[in-house]
Parts: C-alpha cells; structure tokens; sequence
C-alpha cells in the first residue's frame, strides 16, 4: 500500500517507521534538514528505538519536502504536524492540518486523511464539511517524548474516530506494524475521540499535579514527602505508579492539552479541568519561592529537558521556574548538553559542567542523575523515585 505521512516529529517519524516495515512510505517534511536525516537513515529526533530501526531495519521509507512527489499516488495520508496552543485565541493552532488537508485534496484526492496531530474536539467533523471529503478521521496518539517509537510498537491500545471499512483498514495497518498486536482496539467517533486524547492527558495532568500539591504540602509542614506517597498508593485504587513529584508538568503535549479541553468547556459547567490548569502555575511558582528562600545569588538549572531520555525542552516547567528567580534578581546558568550555543534566554550557558556546579550557590534539578551526586544540598530536587 502506497501511504504518506507528513510531518517528522515524534509522532511522525515513529509512525513512519513502523508503517514502513511493511509498506512503502513517503513522508514530508518541510524541513530540508530533517528529510536528509530520514533519508540518510539517521534519527532527526532523539530517540533510541528510532535510531535502531533507521540503520538496522530493510524499511521502505524516502523523504522529501516536495508535497507532490510525497502525496501523488497515495492510498492513506497520515497528518502529524505540529498544533501549537494559541494564547490568545485560546485555541490550537489547526492551521498546518488545514494546509496538509489542502494539499491531499490536490494531490491526493481520493486518499483516506488520518490526523495524528492533536485538535480541538469538534476539529474533524469542520474538516470534512469544509473540504467537502468524507475519508477524514482523527487517530490519537499516546506517545512519550524519547519513547516514541517504543510506545507505537507496543500501543497500550489503538482508537480510530471511525467505525465504517476505511476506520478498520487503519486499525489493521497500526496493529499491523505493532510488535504487540492484542492490544485493545477501540472504533469511536471522530468527535469522541478527539475528546479521548484530550481526556486522557488532562488525567495524567491531574495527577501529575495532585502528587505535585501532596509534596508542596508535605514541605510546607515538615513532613517526609516519600512516606506520604508510599502509603497513598498501597490503595489499589491508587496505585504505586505516576506519583514523583516534580516541579511541574511540562514537555509538548500536557499543557496545551490540558488548556485545549478547558476552552472547549465553554458554556459547560466544570471547576476540575481549570483548577489542573491553575495547579501547575502554583507549583512552579512554589518551588520557585523555595528555591530563593535560600537566598542564592546565583542559581545553576541542570538541564532543561523534562525527562531523561529526551532533547526537547519546549513548555518545560523549568523554564517558568527560571523567569521566576530571574524576576528577583538572582543570576541564572544553565547546564544542558542539548544546547550548543552560550547563551539561552537571557542566561550563561556553562557547558564544562564542573564549572558549573563550582558557580552555582543552588542546582535545581528536574530529575536526578549520577552526575549530581555528591554535590550533597546545593542541589535542589524534588525527584523522589528516580523515574520520570
């Protein structure tokens, strides 16, 4: 089968790949850069299981940023481009999907449309009326930065908004490429769906949030932070799992997610999904306050990253806590190998990381590594568990 996927992020190129061990695959890109990595077989995203499959795997997969050369001919079009949260009109920014929309319509007329790309709920029944093509349905995703391509081989399950032969057809071609393929398939609406993707990320969220307040409590008062959690989650209800504090949630997908469902609430009753909102912004807000309690003058960031195993720090709630000490007066510089230039945002980029840590007065520290160790209480963390 002949099928396009446009866009080479995390999202695309993992589908890409896993696509492309059984068909032949053209994605598109509008970044020259990224196509020639695609196409020189190496990973343009940092990503592990990418890179292995990239060199190691016979997969049928050319890129191009030409869209008729990537579109002509194909059968299924999958949209993976980016859809940013707009401030200001408090909306997703849809219109690379659009564009993408236009230009299958061009080039691809017949072609069944698969957006990827997370949209407001309501998104996919607009498109077809507007573009006047019923072969659109929206497929989430359910994807960790670094583990993209892990989490598409092995789908925790598999929601197509559809429920007609061309929706099954593109349950067959995901759980065909899947290397666990009993995963739960779910055949929905295209509506339910997009509200599915939101959903669930607003509850991973909350909870992110909810063990966030449990530990700006426990310091608040005093209290072992661990003990708390340890015995919250020996309810099965519970559970021992997604519970370590940090200082916030951050990365591409939460906080435009969580922002989207909360403006498509409009006219509906709701206090939770606004109350997740207004957790994140409080927590950073509170380890900033207790990270100048310390009357540091100059305060050392230890990466920018979110999690281990990723070089994106977009959204990252680091970044937020930096504004805020920066807002004191207190000198910031930063330790983050993903940066090649000496300057970011206004801060000293450090890259000699022993300097570093012999500048700062205070390292906070999203997550922990071994490099940390030793430095003893200059170093400001709230991992407790040493997992993301």
């Amino acid at each position: 089968m002949r099928i396009s996927v446009v866009g080479l992020g995390y999202v695309g190129l993992a589908n890409a790949i896993m696509l492309a061990q059984n068909h032949a695959v053209q994605a598109l890109d509008i970044s020259a850069e990224r196509v020639a990595q695609v196409n020189a077989r190496r990973s343009p995203i940092r990503d592990d299981l990418c890179t292995a499959y990239l060199e190691t795997r016979p997969l049928s997969l050319a890129a191009t940023t030409d869209p008729a050369t990537a579109l002509s001919g194909a059968e299924i079009v999958f949209i993976a481009t980016p859809t940013n949260f707009d401030d200001e009109t408090k909306v997703f920014d849809t219109s690379s999907v659009e564009a993408v929309i236009a230009l299958c319509r061009k080039h691809a007329p017949d072609a069944q449309i698969v957006i990827k790309s997370t949209v407001p709920v309501g998104f996919t029944e607009e498109a077809r009326r507007e573009s006047g093509h019923e072969a659109i349905l929206f497929s989430p995703e359910f994807l960790r930065e670094g583990q993209a391509l892990h989490d598409t081989l092995h789908p925790t399950r598999i929601v197509v908004g559809g429920t007609d032969a061309r929706a099954h057809q593109v349950a067959d071609l995901l759980k065909e490429g899947a290397v666990e393929p009993d995963c739960p398939i779910l055949f929905t609406g295209s509506t339910e769906a997009e509200a599915i993707k939101l959903f669930a990320n607003t509850y991973l969220a909350l909870r992110v949030a909810y063990f966030n307040e449990l530990d700006s409590y426990a310091m608040s008062r005093g209290l072992d932070t661990r003990q708390i959690i340890d015995g919250v989650g020996l309810d099965p209800r519970i559970g021992n799992h997604y519970n370590n504090p940090s200082f916030g949630y951050g990365g591409y997908c939460l906080p435009k997610d969580t922002k989207q469902l909360l403006a498509n609430y409009h006219n509906v009753p709701q206090n939770l999904i606004a109350a997740v909102v207004d957790a994140n912004r409080t927590r950073k807000e509170f380890v900033a306050d207790q990270v100048a309690a310390r009357d540091p003058k100059t305060v050392g960031i230890y990466r920018l990253v979110m999690k281990n195993g990723s070089d994106n720090f977009r959204e990252s709630s680091v970044l937020s806590i930096m504004a805020r000490l920066r807002a004191r007066g207190i000198e910031i510089i930063i330790y983050e190998p993903a940066l090649t230039e000496s300057e970011f945002s206004g801060a000293r980029v450090i890259a000699d990381f022993a300097a570093f840590s012999d500048e700062a007065d205070v390292i906070i520290a999203n997550r922990r590594t071994p490099d940390l160790k030793g430095l003893g209480d200059k170093v400001f963390s709230r991992d407790l568990f040493g997992v993301d």
